[in-house]
């Protein structure tokens, strides 16, 4: 089986278009296209179905893409085993298509020659498994407990607390506003069918919803953003650095949410005791760049709040960052 068309499938899957899989790999989108149709007639069947926004994954395609990402994986742990000194940084973003994905480019663009391999799972409990297992050397995760409770072999720094954006229809009442107030959200209802339970994600989104009494409804497989186009109640969240894509017909419009602005705080894990110097690099990256916002002006989770105030946000007025957090 061509390696190398496997990894383009991967990187459609991921990506869900076949030009974005193509800036990911660094070649054509014809050439992209080339080795998923080689593939396809390796293994006798169609992997992806073009769709308005890019490519979806058929039911083959959804059950090879496991087996595909264990392909990529035996293959890489085939050459570290070898060369360990030129093993690529290997870092879980959750999705790459999230602001996670976005810090891990940012810091790649300051280091090019640095080997990377973006990694994708299921959460924060997957993440810290592979790296507990040596899988991974580094991921960003939204821890929801304090640092205390992290497994010791571990140890984190927040890397991006991103502001909350919000998609609406041109015929929403919100349409044309250039921010809406968080209060203001109350009156819409939110659908979010990307809500995983008992995911953390859920949980930053149910304790946004019971503080600012916002109706989010996470079910639901239709059209989101033709749902959203053509609702003049709906509306759904997106994070700040987020990608998404629509067909220019529909008429969106992306808000930022202020007054306060909430923020999906961002944490960057690693194993203690790495010694990888990507790593290490990395690590030192987060801490340098990751600058707190004014505290009266946004919303984050309580227990993160908690924990920023405490460990790594050393106020410069104290009496009124306690006000605020009473507040």
């Amino acid at each position: 089986m061509n390696v190398e068309a496997v990894r383009a499938f991967v990187a459609v899957a991921d990506e869900g278009q076949f030009q974005l899989a193509a800036a990911h790999l660094g070649i054509s989108q014809q050439a992209v296209s080339k080795r998923i149709a080689t593939l396809e007639a390796s293994l006798g069947t169609v992997l992806f179905k073009r769709t308005a926004t890019g490519a979806a994954l058929t039911r083959d395609g959804r059950t090879f893409l496991p087996h595909a990402k264990a392909i990529l994986t035996a293959v890489s742990e085939a050459f570290g085993s070898v060369q360990p000194q030129t093993r690529p940084l290997r870092v879980d973003v959750l999705s790459r298509r999230i602001a996670s994905a976005e810090l891990l480019r940012a810091f790649h663009r300051e280091n090019p020659t640095l080997p990377i391999e973006m990694v994708t799972s299921s959460g924060a409990g997957a993440t810290i498994q592979s790296l507990l297992a040596g899988e991974i050397d580094a991921g960003y995760v939204y821890l929801r407990g304090l640092a205390s409770e992290l497994d010791p072999r571990l140890d984190r720094s927040y890397a991006y607390l991103e502001p909350l954006h919000v998609i609406v229809g041109e015929q929403h009442p919100l349409a044309g506003s250039r921010s809406v107030r968080a209060a203001e959200l109350a009156r819409f209802r939110a659908w979010v069918p990307g809500i995983v339970s008992g995911s953390e994600w859920e949980a930053f989104y149910l304790e946004l919803a019971e503080v600012f009494t916002i109706d989010i409804d996470p079910t639901g497989t239709e059209s989101l953003f033709d749902t959203i186009a053509d609702s003049r109640l709906l509306l759904t969240f997106v994070g700040a650095k987020s990608r998404v894509a629509w067909p220019g017909h529909l008429g969106l419009a992306r808000i930022p949410v202020v007054a306060p602005t909430p923020l999906y705080p961002w944490s960057l894990i690693w194993h203690s005791g790495t010694r990888h110097q990507g790593a290490r690099r990395l690590i030192a990256h987060v801490k340098q760049v990751f600058e707190p916002p004014e505290i009266d002006q946004v919303w984050l989770p309580q227990q993160a709040r908690d924990d920023l105030r405490w460990h790594r946000w050393p106020p410069a007025h104290p009496d009124a960052l306690q006000t605020t957090m009473r507040d």
